[in-house]
């Protein structure tokens, strides 16, 4: 594949190698030749096995676990391709780590968001394309462009094609953190809307739910942009049906980081369905039948293809 002369070369390190090969086959083009590894002391070994000379090249990096570990990588393997004349550096970070860590919530905490941006900035990478950024605001941490995909387009085509007859569908915000990115899910797919607010009535007493909105014997979508831990998703799930009177949850979310004891949580959970997107190399353990996930390569294939041929990537979109 050529474009303004110059050839497009697609690498990966080790976080999700899968999403970078079907990156490759999206766009006709083979896998660039690199080997990632670590020597015994555990410091991380790139090796570059092809010329990347006058380039453009693409670095399909998740910074998920193990996070320290895979973002070295991504910042070694730019370092390589600045050294190695490559016209363009573009790092590919589905899933961007350390974004909740984007303000001072405490006296004296760091904005460790805006220390990976520069990170990513100072090893030389020109342009950064993510998906579903855990906070937009972070996009103003970088002084290069960004592109912020947003998975929630994905979510809703798939619940659109597969819910098109459901009449007493409602979609649904697990926190008032989520509000924005369920009200965007709700106009795609032309549903009602509510939210799930927990809160503490005072000091050392346990958390009360409230359901704002009417979910009572409605088919639920809670609407989140990660599944980490669990707790906030499936505690929503439970307050639905016990306080809300729900028929049937379903779930989604753009990031599956599924860390402690999470899986064990969906397990025991009312959620039906969780649907998530491979942004994060789910392992085989942990896909569970209640777990579903949807391919984003062809997403990011064409908005490589739209930016590197200078057409915009907000018609994707609508499309």
């Amino acid at each position: 594949m050529s474009i303004h002369g110059k050839d497009i070369k697609i690498f990966t390190a080790n976080s999700n190698p899968a999403l970078a090969r079907k990156i490759a086959d999206e766009l006709g083009l083979p896998m660039g030749e690199s080997e990632v590894a670590q020597y015994s002391d555990g410091e991380i070994s790139v090796s570059i096995k092809e010329s990347v000379r006058g380039s453009g090249v693409f670095i399909v990096q998740s910074t998920s676990d193990p996070v320290n570990d895979n973002l070295m990588e991504l910042l070694i393997m730019i370092d390589a391709f600045k050294r190695a004349s490559a016209r363009e550096i573009t790092a590919v970070i589905p899933y961007y780590g350390y974004a909740r860590q984007d303000r001072k919530a405490r006296a004296r905490d760091p904005i460790s968001a805006r220390l990976v941006a520069d990170l990513i900035k100072t090893a030389g990478a020109d342009r950064v394309m993510t998906m579903d950024l855990h906070s937009p605001q972070i996009q103003g941490f970088f002084d290069i462009p960004v592109d912020n995909l947003p998975g929630t387009y994905l979510l809703a085509s798939y619940y659109k094609e597969e819910m098109q007859n459901r009449e007493n569908l409602i979609c649904v915000s697990p926190d008032v953190g989520s509000v924005a990115r369920a009200r965007k899910m709700s106009k795609k797919i032309d549903t009602g809307l509510a939210i799930v607010d927990k809160r503490r009535q005072k000091a050392n007493s346990s958390e009360v739910m409230n359901i704002i909105g009417d979910v009572n014997g409605k088919d639920v979508i809670i609407v989140d942009d990660m599944v980490d831990t669990a707790g906030t998703l499936c505690n929503a799930a439970r307050a639905l049906v016990e306080i809300g009177g729900a028929k049937t949850i379903y779930a989604c979310a753009t990031h599956g980081v599924l860390s402690g004891p999470a899986i064990e949580r969906i397990r025991n959970s009312p959620i039906k369905e969780l649907v998530l997107l491979n942004t994060i190399d789910i392992p085989k353990e942990k896909q569970i039948p209640q777990i579903k996930i949807l391919d984003t390569s062809e997403w990011f294939a064409e908005s490589i293809r739209r930016v590197y041929n200078d057409k915009p990537i907000t018609p994707m979109f609508n499309e």
